[in-house]
């Protein structure tokens, strides 16, 4: 399906959901309005759909002959506590066209948090701490950090040149040490890093770093790599710079190296090192360096982003405040951001989060917003001083069950996680047109992990619905055949080691975008049909996600199939490559080690050819024959179904916007993925008040 036809269909079902609301809230007055707002072309749907937009970065521009900055860094100058902007602003800054107009300078942009666990909702408007990004369509990467690159070398050697007077939030010099101390005393430190990443190596190669001089550097591999601008420029490991993941701070690829050694033993007195950390309540040098790299729980450590932390996360009320050496600028010379401060509120569930966006009480919100109170926010806009906008995802699902193939914990459980005729059994029991209409209003589109057809990497549109519509009798068909042919008097499926009924057990992460836990009820009834039993566990994020997904402690865990667009760069819900990812992390573990950690997948040969494919592809350099071996890749994993897919392409993850209406520079439509860090690839610091 085309991305127009796709749209029409959304337009359909949106004004038939869109007329119900009109009956049933009485709303006579409203009805004009969308009318007006109606392109004639299209459905009703692009009310709130419109064009993808968003600013500019401008790579040849250079530093304006007059440099201009908020209110409250004037005053710190003026007292003497800062130097002038002139000295703050790089020589070399990234210039950034707003997406309407020069904005203005104050206010505090109010948003939400969920707790501790929940620092991407930070991490997101702080992205452009990357070295490279990607432009407002997410298709074409574009200088953040880094001033320019070159590939040389038959694409081995990718040499980057830094933006000369560039400064940490400190106004310590950003250099090419910096990057070297991630590589060398971070990323090559055993107790820091365990295990080694694979984005960090091509062909079981390992790359290296390598300073050129002060403002120059280059990432070296013994291969060709011609994968890795895109997997900096993505959410990776390697191209994630301070800003994302639970270990923020010990992702690469750079740190601020005169900060963070006072924190390493290399450059600190070991027994000194120990008496800060016993001082700090941690029981290791290790723990204690891990927080003062986090950017959200220690507001010392020096940033590249727009804001700073001056509440730790670990608080009822986050708060950040402008960065006075933030490397970029408007085409009017105002460093940005234009936001003095952001203030994350926290809300014991999301249920008081999307109340509390009902209500008027945030400025620019999606992480967190609710598409199954579309009608409730639509009903509200006037009374809330906001407006809705969706976003449309590429990824293959908003909602989908990962099936783990490293699971050890019982025998039983992990030969059927491991049985292809079983997990397609699951698959075909799972109704997800009921899923769609309850959770996704019928704007999602049901199927496989996939993604969207007009991506690069799509096997074709057959593969949308392969093992993956419902079809219980064939499903039963399926678990009959596997051996599960044993029932108990309550016609579920009995374990076939005499221990009773076989029970699965489904984790599902408390306050995400989607409404998980219900979502895995609603599919354990289903499944009943067909015999299966499953417990549905829902978890807070840290345990759930960080220390059991991660540490190989669940079954069936619920995940968003984010990023699934871009399978190379980000295949943590693909394919078990990534490092510290829920997809079958002992088999990741085994693949980043080189066989030397982990669960041995050669149990699977079809798993086994995946991650061969994947090795293959990364490093191919006919564009080409990477995209074919991409589809390849979608193919397999598809037809074994390592990860059941629900419903996806749609505005559920992360794509319901509340924007209130005194807000400049806002995008109809921006570019939803993990790799554009939405909302950070509409540039947050270009957002101001108009009033």
């Amino acid at each position: 399906m085309h991305r127009s036809e796709a749209r029409q269909r959304i337009g359909r079902r949106f004004f038939c959901m869109l007329m119900v609301l009109l009956v049933w809230s009485g709303m006579a007055g409203f009805l004009p309005q969308v009318a007006a707002q109606t392109p004639k072309t299209e459905g009703a749907g692009n009310v709130l759909i419109g064009k993808l937009e968003g600013p500019e970065i401008l790579p040849d521009a250079k530093r304006p002959d007059k440099l201009g900055e908020a209110p409250m860094l004037a005053d710190l100058v003026k007292a003497g506590k800062l130097p002038s902007v002139e000295q703050r602003v790089p020589l070399e800054p990234m210039v950034i066209k707003p997406l309407v107009e020069i904005g203005k300078y104050g206010g505090t942009w109010r948003s939400v948090f969920t707790g501790v666990a929940d620092q991407e909702n930070g991490n997101r408007i702080m992205s452009t701490d990357k070295l490279i990004f990607w432009d407002y369509s997410g298709s074409q990467l574009r200088p953040s950090v880094a001033k320019s690159w070159e590939v040389s070398d038959g694409a081995r050697v990718t040499t980057f040149s830094l933006r000369k007077g560039h400064k940490w939030s400190d106004g310590t010099p950003v250099t090419a040490d910096d990057f070297l101390f991630w590589f060398e005393d971070i990323y090559s430190n055993k107790d820091l890093t365990p295990t080694p990443h694979n984005e960090m190596s091509i062909n079981g190669k390992v790359g290296k770093m390598e300073k050129v001089d002060e403002t120059t550097f280059r990432f070296v591999f013994p291969d060709p790599y011609p994968l890795l601008l895109e997997i900096l420029g993505d959410s990776s490991y390697i191209g994630s710079s301070q800003a994302h993941g639970a270990d923020t701070g010990l992702r690469g690829p750079v740190a601020p190296a005169a900060y963070l050694k006072q924190f390493h033993p290399k450059y600190t007195d070991p027994a000194k090192l120990d008496q800060m950390a016993k001082d700090a309540k941690m029981d290791s040098w290790v723990k204690l360096f891990t927080f003062k790299a986090n950017w959200a729980l220690n507001n010392e450590l020096p940033v590249l982003g727009p804001w700073k932390t001056t509440t730790p996360i670990n608080n009822p009320t986050w708060a950040l405040e402008r960065n006075p050496y933030y490397f970029a600028v408007d085409t009017a010379g105002n460093q940005l951001p234009y936001w003095d401060k952001v203030v994350f509120t926290l809300a014991e569930n999301l249920e008081v989060a999307n109340l509390r966006a009902i209500a008027g009480e945030y400025d620019y919100q999606n992480r967190h917003m609710d598409l199954a109170k579309l009608p409730v926010f639509l009903e509200n806009q006037q009374k809330g001083n906001y407006t809705v906008h969706l976003d449309l995802a590429g990824g293959g699902s908003d909602a989908a069950i990962q099936v783990n193939q490293s699971w050890q914990g019982d025998p039983e459980i992990m030969k059927w996680l491991r049985n292809r005729d079983f997990r397609h059994g699951m698959s075909l029991g799972i109704d997800r047109d009921q899923l769609n209409e309850v959770f996704w209003l019928g704007l999602g589109t049901p199927g496989s992990t996939v993604p969207a057809e007009e991506s690069t990497y799509s096997p074709g549109p057959e593969w949308r619905t392969k093992w993956h519509v419902f079809d219980p009798k064939q499903a039963n068909e399926l678990l009959d055949k596997a051996g599960l042919t044993q029932k108990d008097s309550e016609g579920m499926r009995l374990r076939t080691d005499g221990k009773g009924r076989l029970r699965f057990e489904l984790v599902a992460i408390a306050g995400t975008f989607v409404p998980y836990a219900q979502m895995g009820e609603m599919i354990a009834q289903q499944l009943k049909k067909v015999g299966l039993q499953l417990d549905v566990v829902e978890l807070e994020r840290n345990l759930g996600q960080n220390q059991r997904a991660y540490g190989n402690d669940t079954q069936l865990f619920m995940v968003m199939n984010q990023g699934s667009e871009m399978l190379y760069s980000y295949p943590n819900q693909t394919i078990p490559v990534a490092f510290n990812a829920p997809m079958s992390p002992g088999i990741s573990a085994w693949f980043n080690s080189g066989g030397d950690k982990g669960v041995d997948p050669s149990f699977d040969p079809q798993l086994v050819k995946v991650l061969e494919l994947f090795k293959q592809g990364k490093n191919e350099l006919d564009p080409a024959a990477r995209i074919k071996i991409g589809q390849e890749i979608w193919k397999v994993v598809t037809e074994e179904t390592y990860t059941i897919g629900l419903v996806g392409r749609s505005p559920a993850s992360n794509g319901t916007r509340i924007v209130k209406n005194n807000v400049g520079n806002v995008p109809a439509r921006q570019s939803l993925g993990q790799h554009v860090r939405t909302p950070g690839i509409s540039h947050p610091a270009t957002l101001f008040f108009k009033s």
